[in-house]
């Protein structure tokens, strides 16, 4: 499977994340038969690197940081998911922290980016 062409660091980690997302869709779809919250992970953890992607084609500075702050929504929604997919027994402690340390640094760097780009004006 060939990996996203991108080179900006936000968008190769929101890819990778949008990727484990499916798969723990996938996980729990055919081996826990679960599809309630995996359907809301796999629609939040996706979106993450979608509105980044928007962001980056946006017209005005403001539009790119609406775009990333739906980005964060959506890494912040992820998170709950996780907690609560873990708490409910669909995920091992394991998978969760795994998943859990992942979105935490996409929350990080979003929240990094957001507050560049208020103060200096610019985009990545």
């Amino acid at each position: 499977m060939q990996k996203s062409p991108d080179k900006n660091p936000v968008l190769v980690k929101s890819y990778a994340f949008a990727l484990r997302t499916i798969k723990v869709y996938q996980f729990l779809a055919k081996k826990k038969q679960e599809f309630v919250l995996s359907k809301q992970f796999l629609r939040s953890g996706t979106s993450i690197g979608a509105n980044i992607k928007e962001g980056i084609y946006a017209q005005s500075r403001k539009e790119f940081i609406a775009k990333l702050n739906i980005s964060l929504k959506e890494a912040h929604e992820s998170e709950y998911w996780i907690f609560l997919m873990r708490d409910s027994g669909y995920l091992t402690v394991i998978q969760a922290q795994s998943l859990l340390k992942d979105v935490d640094e996409l929350i990080r760097l979003l929240t990094s980016i957001i507050k560049t780009s208020r103060k200096n004006n610019s985009t990545f």
